[in-house]
């Protein structure tokens, strides 16, 4: 599996220069069945980089625009009256595919957010009472423009949870930029990339990063990083049962794509700060780096097994 998974990372990487860290993030995040959050300014190859994930993995996906007139009914979609059948039927909306790109998504206002809640969780939707299930595997991978620019929301806490991973891709190095500048356009290297999995391959790594063994001193370790933060967050907003399970699943992925059957120190050091920066940032700070740099600090003062 580390030769398939590399075979992917290569691959991407011609896409994203330069960006190799960024890039096995978000394919650990997806490996440990998480949802992804890219924030960056525009321009920096967030939505490209989503396209390429799911032309890479094999999968359909589907692409959202977020905007501050979106309706949940535009995300989830709606019963439709028959006047033949003389009943309604649902006519599903584009979440109903394996990848969701949804794009500049703290555009949308917190009524929209709030279709995605069940979505991202359950992997499923209710609507007039009548529960329908996603695809198997089923990806959020939202793009993010920072707060500080026009006609944006910031996302709600119980939103941000549900994303396991979030990264930043940043400015590329100067050789790297030279390289996109002279090469083809990214849009049409994208059409033209080879797709390494299908769903099913994906759905059967999915299953083997949970067999990926975790000894109890590693779990001791993760329980200790969770109680610091507890203690030591501003503003009360430590991390939730929700992203511990985050931690050890991100954690199980990366030893997978180092080729290991066991979970050591450094894999839960590697995956860290993109599981825990996003969760750990008060009400009252907006800076996405704050948490980023809060959760260094936990790895640094939480003794390692």
């Amino acid at each position: 599996m580390k030769d398939q998974i590399n075979q992917v990372l290569q691959l991407l990487d011609t896409i994203i220069v330069g960006k190799e860290r960024s890039l096995r993030l978000a394919v650990c995040c997806l490996l440990a069945r998480g949802h992804l959050l890219i924030e960056d300014i525009p321009g920096v190859g967030k939505t490209t980089l989503a396209r390429a994930l799911a032309r890479a993995l094999g999968l359909e996906m589907r692409r959202i625009q977020f905007t501050s007139d979106l309706l949940p009914a535009d995300i989830l979609g709606s019963s439709i009256f028959d006047r033949e059948s003389q009943k309604f039927t649902f006519h599903p909306g584009p979440i109903f595919s394996q990848v969701i790109l949804a794009d500049e998504i703290n555009r949308a206002t917190p009524k929209t957010q709030s279709a995605l809640l069940e979505a991202m969780e359950e992997e499923q939707a209710t609507i007039d009472g009548q529960t329908y299930p996603f695809p198997r595997p089923f990806f959020v991978i939202a793009t993010q423009n920072p707060h500080h620019l026009a006609g944006t929301y910031p996302l709600p806490e119980s939103q941000l949870d549900r994303f396991l991973m979030r990264i930043e891709l940043g400015f590329p190095d100067r050789a790297s930029e030279r390289t996109m500048l002279s090469g083809p356009n990214r849009r049409d290297m994208i059409d033209q990339m080879s797709v390494q999995f299908s769903a099913a391959d994906m759905v059967a790594m999915q299953d083997a990063v949970l067999k990926v063994h975790v000894a109890d001193p590693l779990l001791d370790y993760l329980l200790n990083l969770l109680e610091q933060s507890r203690r030591r967050s501003r503003g009360g907003f430590g991390l939730s049962p929700r992203a511990g399970m985050s931690l050890q699943r991100a954690a199980q992925a990366w030893a997978l794509m180092e080729g290991r059957d066991m979970v050591i120190p450094e894999d839960v050091q590697a995956i860290a700060p993109g599981v825990m920066g996003h969760r750990l940032k008060s009400s009252s700070d907006e800076s996405a780096t704050s948490g980023a740099a809060f959760a260094e600090q936990l790895l640094k003062t939480v003794p390692v097994p």
